[in-house]
């Protein structure tokens, strides 16, 4: 089990485990997450990716945006990467999952878990808005509008995803953390 008292980054290279990158809409996880893949592939590493939005479309289940839907699923997510963590692979999830209850489970029960905390203001993420799901006229189920965010405590990594960073230098700071094996 993991604890709070940390494990070195660079054993989820070593030995599988999940990198737990979240934030609001528009943050840029999903990109991040897709480019750390990719690095990690450049070194030899076969991650597997569980983006949010394609496990959600995978399972069927594409109607619940409420809040008590979108822990079912946090929780879905969480149970994958720690299934595949468990089996030695690396595992990049890209989720919003903003539940402190779903983050308290996540560092309970998966031996190796990071996470990364892409931290935008709501200002910015309404400028990118690719999506437009800042604009909808029915913000009930936004999370950050209309469903309440929980953001980490205490992430292992908390990056300021916007202005002078980029998602590629994003990417690199996790990979960084890990290849230098400190996990602060």
């Amino acid at each position: 089990m993991a604890t709070p008292d940390r494990f070195s980054a660079a054993a989820i290279l070593r030995e599988g485990g999940v990198f737990w990158i979240t934030g609001l809409a528009e943050s840029g996880k999903t990109t991040v997450a897709s480019i750390l893949a990719r690095q990690l592939r450049q070194i030899g590493i076969r991650p597997v990716l569980l983006d949010g939005n394609v496990v959600r479309e995978a399972l069927g289940e594409t109607r619940s945006f409420d809040r008590e839907g979108r822990r079912n699923m946090a929780y879905t997510y969480a149970r994958f990467g720690r299934m595949l963590a468990g089996q030695g692979q690396v595992v990049i999830c890209s989720t919003i999952s903003l539940f402190h209850d779903v983050q308290a489970w996540n560092r309970e029960n998966i031996e190796r878990y990071y996470e990364v905390f892409l931290d935008v203001p709501l200002e910015e993420l309404k400028k990118r808005d690719s999506k437009g799901v800042y604009s909808t006229a029915d913000h009930k189920e936004v999370v950050g509008i209309g469903v309440k965010p929980e953001f980490p405590k205490n992430p292992d990594l908390r990056i300021a995803n916007f202005s002078d960073t980029d998602p590629e230098s994003a990417a690199s700071r996790i990979l960084g953390e890990c290849m230098a094996g400190t996990a602060r």
